[in-house]
């Protein structure tokens, strides 16, 4: 789907001339996110630490620019970054329900949050379709026809994409508990008028922040938060990703684990922005686990060149510097042979989906054209979940969608669903007859 152009006259020395020591730092920020950069993480989870009232295109609607306390998988506090809007007037005496949006990739460096972006809350804008606008994915699915139903959204842009640290690019048991606490964050604001009732819905990297918040029950139910006991309807996940469903059964020993990780780095390096997205995943589990390092699947060359672009571009402009650097040879930053490949698998497993019955009923939206996220990611994630009782529904969308054209395609299609779930209307069973 994705052509590589290939710079076969640049060679690998001019690739390695811009390796040169040289101090690199952080991107510029606007500054209210440089002022949160240099917060510190305390308070309440969920607690606004600041916010500040932003323009919207949306008809009949507010919004600001937040940023809140949130957790990674370790526990340690961190700051996130988003945005949030809602309908203008009184409220309902219980209070608007609340959608909390969880994006898909946009990058790992500190300006790679969509909330950054000149009117953050319009509809969703894609920079792979004919209509995108900007270098970057921004914006929010449905905003349009949510705020007329009265509701309130709140779009996470996850920690390190704005807040300060190192963003934790796919770990999703951390980008999940972002959302969790964007939604906190959003009922704890009295000028937005939120309730308890809560809806997480997301897409890519979102769509697995969406499945791993889901069956996180003891961190939903954690007291003492900026909004304790929130009312969690639903899930929605567009074409989720959902690596320990895929590692089930995860080998013990390091030789096994070594050809394991082998197997998976090939499977994942097919193209210059595959190769972007997979590296781009080492340096946020590295960053979420520090006993692993990038050398240990990297070269040395390649981990400073890989340490230098996360820190530095959003996706896009880094898989533009892979290839500009190195055509084809990119594959020449990986190692032949992985080390420390049974703490990388741990790590994997333990970043990713938790395998608990999520609290409320998922769906998941996905197209039969998607080469970023392997379908069979969220197929077995619905039989594991199935069998423990869930009720997850997966709706394979008309035509031949790729992974860019689900969110569009499913738009109405989840539409329906959240305001059903608001509304309290029975659901069947969405998981397979046999």
């Amino acid at each position: 789907m994705i052509k590589v152009t290939r710079f076969s006259v640049f060679t690998l020395s001019a690739a390695l001339s811009i390796l040169s020591p040289v101090a690199y730092a952080n991107p510029p920020m606007q500054p209210f996110y440089s002022a949160v950069a240099n917060m510190a993480p305390e308070g309440k989870l969920g607690q606004v630490i600041k916010k500040e009232k932003i323009e919207t295109s949306v008809k009949g609607a507010q919004a600001w620019r937040i940023a809140y306390i949130s957790s990674d998988v370790a526990g340690r506090k961190t700051i996130s970054t988003g945005a949030i809007i809602s309908p203008v007037g009184s409220a309902p005496k219980e209070g608007r329900p609340i959608l909390a949006w969880a994006h898909g990739t946009t990058g790992s460096a500190q300006n790679c949050g969509p909330s950054q972006i000149i009117d953050p809350t319009a509809p969703l804008n894609e920079y792979f379709l004919i209509d995108g606008n900007s270098w970057t994915d921004y914006g929010i699915p449905n905003v349009e026809q949510f705020i007329k139903e009265g509701y309130v959204i709140v779009a996470t842009d996850y920690q390190g994409l704005g807040g300060g640290g190192r963003h934790q690019y796919a770990v999703a048991a951390t980008n999940g508990r972002d959302v969790i606490n964007s939604a906190r964050a959003a009922s704890s604001m009295k000028e937005v008028g939120a309730g308890k009732k809560t809806i997480i819905y997301g897409w890519s990297q979102g769509g697995g922040a969406a499945i791993a918040a889901a069956s996180l029950p003891d961190y939903q139910a954690q007291q003492g938060t900026a909004a304790d006991g929130l009312q969690y309807l639903g899930f929605v996940a567009l074409a989720p990703d959902d690596q320990a469903a895929m590692l089930r059964n995860p080998p013990t020993d390091e030789a096994d684990a070594n050809k394991l990780i082998n197997e998976f780095t090939q499977a994942n390096v097919p193209n210059v922005f595959l190769f972007a997205h997979y590296v781009m995943g080492l340096w946020g589990t590295q960053a979420a686990y520090p006993n692993l390092k990038l050398t240990d699947i990297l070269t040395d060359q390649g981990a400073k060149f890989v340490d230098q672009l996360a820190n530095n571009k959003c996706v896009h402009v880094m898989a533009d510097s892979f290839n500009y650097a190195y055509g084809d040879q990119y594959k020449s930053l990986l190692k032949p042979r992985a080390g420390n490949s049974l703490a990388w698998i741990k790590a994997f497993v333990d970043g990713s989906v938790k395998p608990v019955k999520p609290v409320a009923p998922v769906v998941i939206y996905w197209g039969t054209k998607d080469t970023a996220v392997p379908p069979v990611e969220h197929e077995l994630y619905q039989k594991q979940m199935c069998a423990m009782g869930a009720n997850v529904g997966r709706i394979q969308l008309p035509g031949e969608q790729t992974h860019f054209t689900t969110p569009g395609i499913s738009a109405p299609m989840y539409l329906a669903w959240v305001k059903d779930r608001v509304a309290g209307k029975p659901l069947a069973n969405g998981c397979p007859a046999n």
